[in-house]
């Protein structure tokens, strides 16, 4: 069986999306008739179905996108901020508050001085600089 964490290390976000969207097309052509309405018959009635195996794969490949698509959101966030988004811009585009987006990436900020598995995190001059760049979403406007 296939699980996320073997699939993270196969795959980059564009392959695993690539793989994910193969699966899923061919899932929904394959689609089982309606019992309860014979006349229904699947969209291609000789597209195969999905083995429990390939299922078991895509909904691994679902969670592998969704974790590699959300490591690189904060950068994005820090992205939109240093182009001059404000806090309510960046909160819907997450569809989010602002007050949830701002809160989260200050999150992400105090996480970046944590030493992870030998790597130092950043130092006292990047957190200012980072909190400084976040901001505050209070009175931002919403140009």
């Amino acid at each position: 069986m296939s699980t996320p964490d073997e699939l993270e290390r196969q795959f980059t976000l564009l392959t695993a999306a690539a793989r994910y969207d193969a699966l899923r097309t061919r899932d929904v052509l394959a689609a089982p008739a309606d019992e309860d309405d014979p006349a229904l018959t699947p969209p291609d009635p000789g597209a195969e179905p999905l083995t429990r195996g390939e299922a078991l794969e895509l909904l691994a490949l679902g969670e592998v996108i969704a974790r590699k698509a959300g490591y690189g959101r904060q950068l994005s966030v820090r992205s939109a901020r240093r182009a001059g988004a404000s806090w309510s811009q960046i909160g819907a585009a997450l569809g989010t508050s602002k007050q949830a987006a701002w809160e989260a990436h200050n999150r992400w900020i105090d996480e970046q001085a944590v030493e992870r598995d030998g790597h130092w995190g950043w130092d006292e001059n990047d957190l200012a600089a980072a909190r400084v760049l976040a901001g505050t979403p209070e009175g931002e406007d919403t140009k």
